[in-house]
């Protein structure tokens, strides 16, 4: 079963989303036989590297909506994500550009850390306020998951890995990804949002049943013999 996941570090039903896909994956009984691919996405690919002004005053002018109006969707956004423990600091939130923050993240997969890295990730940018496209700030995050903090401000300072986060914005696009997170399951199923836990549940239930081998008896067999863990009988 393979689940590929569209999302973005400054999107607030991602990580939402993210924690609930995890605690219905965590219940599966068959979780060890789930892969799942992260893939990059940016809803504000023109965000600055530094905010000039109050979250509140980005956010309104960002989404095209009144002071009051934004500091009413920070409300709820916290609401949500204390449904699944996640505590969201909309007084300190750095509403910066995520491009860096996704680049570093393809360059941690080749580590297997790009999930432990998202994670991290998302609560910095959520709950710590931390400027994730500043580049100390990033180089520090990626030693705190276990990586080499010289190799990953060189990935920084460069190029690298931007065709791979382009493509992968483009890919969702190109499937029908408008808005995330956006999970597709075995490229034959899409699911927008940050949906319940069961909602997951259910979904990996059914992917699970559609991949279990089925076999029909030919009409005419009879029981015949045969040996089962007990004992052959005829």
């Amino acid at each position: 079963m393979k689940i590929e996941l569209w999302s973005d570090f400054a999107c607030p039903f991602c990580y939402i989303g993210k924690k609930r896909f995890e605690q219905a994956l965590e219940a599966f009984p068959h979780k060890d036989q789930v892969e799942v691919v992260l893939k990059a996405y940016q809803l504000n690919p023109n965000a600055r590297k530094v905010m000039t002004a109050s979250p509140a005053e980005t956010f309104a002018k960002g989404h095209r909506m009144s002071v009051d109006q934004a500091k009413q969707r920070f409300e709820m956004f916290k609401t949500q994500a204390q449904t699944v423990g996640l505590t969201y600091n909309y007084d300190i939130i750095k509403m910066t550009n995520s491009f860096d923050a996704h680049r570093l993240a393809k360059w941690s997969n080749q580590f297997g850390k790009e999930y432990e890295l998202t994670g991290r990730l998302m609560k910095a940018y959520f709950t710590d306020g931390i400027n994730i496209a500043n580049m100390d700030a990033l180089v520090k995050i990626a030693k705190e998951v276990g990586l080499d903090e010289k190799e990953a401000k060189n990935v920084l300072k460069s190029d690298k890995y931007a065709d791979q986060v382009h493509n992968e914005i483009n890919e969702g696009r190109q499937i029908g990804v408008q808005g995330v997170p956006f999970f597709v399951l075995n490229r034959k199923y899409g699911v927008s949002g940050a949906q319940p836990v069961e909602y997951f549940t259910q979904v990996l239930e059914k992917l699970w049943e559609e991949e279990k081998p089925k076999f029909e008896t030919i009409d005419g067999a009879d029981k015949g013999a045969a040996c089962t863990d007990e004992t052959c009988e005829i």
